[in-house]
């Protein structure tokens, strides 16, 4: 088969297969129960598909690549771009999780950033960020500290740090919700609950994250401790460096993208924290604040949650949701944005 023919031979199962998948849409759109639907826009696929795998032009190894990323670059459009785009219409409408009726324009924002409880959601969530991410950091870069170093026993001990890291967020909060509960009060006669307390509740959830979280990051500092030349540490002891100089003068330095990674994985982990605020709070206790009651623990995405599920205010959750995902992006971009700096300075 010679170009040409092969060129019109390619461009005319481009054209049908646009053709049928336009026509399955329009059957769909026009609320047709034809179970030819489906048919006619896989076959509309498999032939734009293989109309532009044989098309000859000067490009064609950057389509062949292309055509063998189109499930993954599918999976990811329907998965997450798609669900992003129709978020961000939802949030227009006054849709109920099915419908909508009207566009609403920016109103659903407004109310959003009128909400005491919306506002107060994404302070405490700032501030259980900042914690979190100071809290985890330490404590795993200690425990990489020590399974890395002579002691006796240290695979052991990160099989045993790493442990809790998979037990599930919504089993390991009503577990901890028990002993802070039960186990606790009854071990400090006439004490109460940390639960209870609106400022102890936080306290309580950061102990949590911290213990799970603590041993996943743990093994990433360790790779990265473990990457560090061991002549360069010969050296730096015959020099006569000591321990802390070593570690702060070569091994902090020498493992900048390590902390990069970390910090960001502890920053996007404890902003989208939901299942341990879940079960472990639910939110509470209240507290008031300028006259009215607020749950003092609910961070945004239980506030979301909240929002669409609970009061089945979907259009108003979704604008929430939307707004949550900049807000995200904006400060992890931000965060990686700061560490790669600090990581040429080091």
């Amino acid at each position: 088969m010679n170009t040409q023919l092969k060129r019109t031979f390619s461009l005319i199962e481009i054209i049908v297969g646009l053709c049928a998948m336009a026509f399955a849409l329009y059957l769909d759109f026009t609320g047709n129960e034809s179970s030819y639907r489906g048919i006619l826009l896989a076959a509309g696929l498999v032939l734009i598909v293989a109309g532009l795998f044989i098309l000859p032009t000067k490009k064609h190894r950057s389509i062949v690549n292309v055509l063998f990323l189109l499930p993954v670059l599918l999976t990811f459009f329907f998965t997450v771009l798609n669900p992003f785009i129709l978020g961000i219409f939802y949030s227009l409408t006054d849709w109920n999780g099915i419908k909508f009726t009207k566009f609403v324009g920016i109103g659903n924002y407004i109310t959003m950033f009128q909400s005491r409880d919306y506002v107060y959601s994404f302070l405490i969530t700032f501030l259980y960020t900042i914690l979190n991410m100071i809290f985890v950091n330490i404590a795993a870069f200690a425990l990489a500290l020590l399974c890395t170093s002579k002691v006796r026993g240290r695979n052991f001990y990160r099989a045993s740090f790493f442990l809790p890291n998979l037990i599930g967020g919504i089993v390991l909060g009503y577990v901890w919700q028990f002993i802070f509960n039960k186990v606790f009060t009854a071990a400090i006669a006439g004490s109460q609950s940390m639960l209870t307390d609106p400022n102890l509740a936080l306290a309580a959830i950061l102990i949590v994250s911290t213990w799970q979280y603590a041993g996943y990051i743990m093994m990433i500092y360790v790779t990265g401790l473990q990457g560090v030349p061991k002549d360069i540490m010969e050296a730096s002891n015959v020099d006569g460096a000591n321990w802390w100089v070593a570690l702060k003068r070569i091994k902090m330095p020498m493992i900048a993208n390590t902390f990069t990674v970390c910090m960001f994985l502890t920053l996007v982990n404890s902003f989208k924290q939901f299942d341990l605020n879940l079960a472990i709070t639910n939110g509470a206790p209240s507290r008031i604040l300028q006259g009215k009651a607020v749950l003092s623990t609910e961070f945004m995405a239980l506030n979301i949650y909240k929002t669409a599920i609970a009061k089945n205010e979907y259009a108003l959750g979704q604008t929430k949701a939307v707004v949550f995902f900049i807000i995200l992006a904006i400060v992890s971009l931000t965060q990686v944005s700061i560490n790669k700096r600090k990581e040429v300075e080091m």
